[in-house]
């Protein structure tokens, strides 16, 4: 199968859709009666924080991506494991693109363009060999030759199944099916409801030149992701959340470290 992107036809990445399918079909395994305990639901919400929370949102995006704050070197590699964990490939690919985006958001070279769709900005664009890819190491030049971040990029499918197997040890079948495959999709598309609702739903409280939109329920979901114009508008902003409604639970977070001493050079967005 392929599809066109800028008049260029793309073919399907088939590694990439064959480890969809297995997630997503995994994950129906919670729908059997024996892989149910509330203790394997307890610990799919605990790692949806832990990996979806403090590794997407602070640490893949908000400290590495866009370098918002700064935190020892030991924390920093912490949150880039828990980020690791959420399974969504590499450190180095999931920063390049995601800068790549800020740079062409909504125009023909970003990767999930929201005007080609919802299921394109969801997770269509993953799906197909895309060029962008091509040009992650020039966007990741400041993370790129750091041996930690090799690892992790590199290692993060034998981390989570180093992971299913802690949880395996600890509740059996049911830690696994709810701990990683339910989690995984949970993290998953709460993460992508960033790329394709927050440009499709909620208001605009900055002018940001392109479809990026404030969107509450989004931000519930992502720990204070949704809030996507205000970041849009002030990209290296540690808090997303600028009004008081605007609930942010991951700048909440970062007050929190560097009410310890562990975050530091905190930028915030200009008062103008």
């Amino acid at each position: 199968m392929t599809v066109a992107t800028s008049n260029k036809p793309l073919k399907l990445d088939l590694p990439v859709v064959l480890f969809m399918v297995i997630v997503h079909g995994g994950a129906l395994f919670a729908l059997l009666p024996s892989n149910f305990s509330w203790a394997a639901v307890g610990i799919a919400v605990f790692l949806h924080w832990v990996t979806g929370g403090l590794g997407i949102t602070l640490g893949f995006h908000r400290l590495i991506t866009h370098r918002s704050f700064q935190t020892p070197k030991l924390i920093e590699y912490f949150l880039v494991l828990c980020g690791t964990l959420s399974c969504q490939g590499g450190v180095t690919e999931w920063v390049g693109m995601h800068r790549f985006h800020h740079l062409h958001s909504d125009q023909d070279q970003d990767p999930h363009d929201s005007k080609r769709g919802f299921w394109w900005s969801h997770m269509g664009w993953m799906l197909f060999d895309i060029p962008m890819r091509d040009q992650v190491p020039r966007f990741t030049k400041d993370i790129n030759d750091d041996p930690v971040y090799q690892f992790f990029n590199k290692y993060f499918i034998p981390l989570q199944i180093a992971l299913a197997g802690v949880l395996y040890a600890i509740g059996g079948w049911p830690f696994v099916v709810w701990g990683v495959f339910v989690r995984l999709i949970a993290v998953f598309h709460c993460t992508w409801l960033v790329n394709s609702a927050t440009h499709m739903f909620g208001y605009q409280s900055h002018e940001s030149n392109d479809n990026s939109r404030n969107c509450w329920w989004v931000a519930l979901l992502t720990y204070g992701e949704g809030w996507h114009n205000n970041h849009h508008a002030y990209q290296h902003s540690a808090r997303h959340g600028l009004q008081w409604w605007e609930i942010d639970m991951t700048w909440m977070t970062i007050q929190f470290l560097q009410a310890l001493g562990l975050a530091s050079k905190v930028k915030l967005a200009s008062k103008d």
